[in-house]
């Protein structure tokens, strides 16, 4: 078994009212030969406590990147502070949709989070190594990249979300580089047919993983929304679904992640008790 090769480059602290610690760490992925950055949030309690904590790992949108949880989104410290969590912001590249390309050898970020960069965070960190203590969401391009991870590996997540999400990546096939990640639909349609969010639902059928969808009525994304929401319904398939009036901005982000920050809370909750 091959060693986990890690630095940590702490590059920036922030302290908020509640006193949550935001740090960026720099973990090596062998899998793409480069060192990638993650920003760690943990609550004020973490340093002196002998207690492990859940995780929730946080995929940015297109254009994003790590840091966008603590530049864009004014209360996650706080909320971190108030459930007792760890948060990590993910680094996805700008593009990556968060699979493993099969056309460019380049983009691993499915290999990277789930066995490089979870594995550090659990070597590295105070957290609860377990299915039931972690939890991933994503915003938009991130939306698609946590139910994708979380319904093919629901050996390390137990719960997950998605803000405004790009579910079904079909009709949008000239947008946002999926096709530099999987190739024109025209010429690679199996590319786009597997790992489109719609077509993996047989995966999620057991019920074993929790949850939560949440789109605003006047995002672009809505109808992809919907379309998913209503065959998980038909597949009897348990979720959350919200829709609230709201456009595919920071502004309905802020309001829709304090619904999924409580949501985990309150499924690792269940676990704990």
């Amino acid at each position: 078994m091959n060693k986990i090769r890690f630095t940590v480059v702490v590059l920036f602290v922030f302290f908020y009212a509640h006193a949550a610690k935001v740090d960026t760490i720099q973990v090596y992925s062998k899998s793409m030969g480069k060192y990638i950055k993650s920003c760690i949030i943990t609550p004020d309690t973490y340093k002196k406590s002998k207690t492990r904590f859940p995780v929730v790992y946080l995929l940015h949108g297109y254009g994003g990147n790590y840091a966008t949880w603590v530049q864009s989104f004014k209360d996650v410290a706080s909320q971190v502070d108030l459930y007792g969590f760890i948060a990590i912001g993910v680094d996805g590249n700008t593009s990556s949709w968060y699979f493993d390309s099969p056309i460019d050898s380049s983009f691993k970020y499915e290999t990277y989070i789930t066995t490089e960069l979870i594995p550090f965070i659990d070597l590295k960190y105070k957290t609860i190594v377990s299915p039931n203590a972690r939890a991933i969401t994503g915003l938009s391009m991130g939306g698609h990249g946590a139910l994708y991870l979380s319904f093919k590996h629901q050996d390390i997540f137990g719960a997950a979300g998605s803000m405004s999400g790009g579910v079904d990546i079909r009709p949008f096939s000239e947008k946002w580089d999926v096709k530099k990640r999987l190739g024109s639909i025209e010429d690679f349609p199996e590319n786009w047919e597997k790992n489109t969010i719609i077509n993996m639902l047989d995966l999620v059928q057991n019920n074993k993983l929790k949850l939560i969808i949440d789109c605003g009525v006047d995002d672009f994304f809505i109808d992809v929304n919907r379309n998913l929401h209503n065959n998980m319904l038909s597949s009897k398939i348990n979720h959350d679904y919200i829709e609230r009036p709201g456009k595919h901005n920071t502004e309905y982000w802020e309001n829709a992640l304090k619904f999924q920050l409580l949501f985990f809370h309150n499924f690792f909750k269940d676990f704990s008790n």
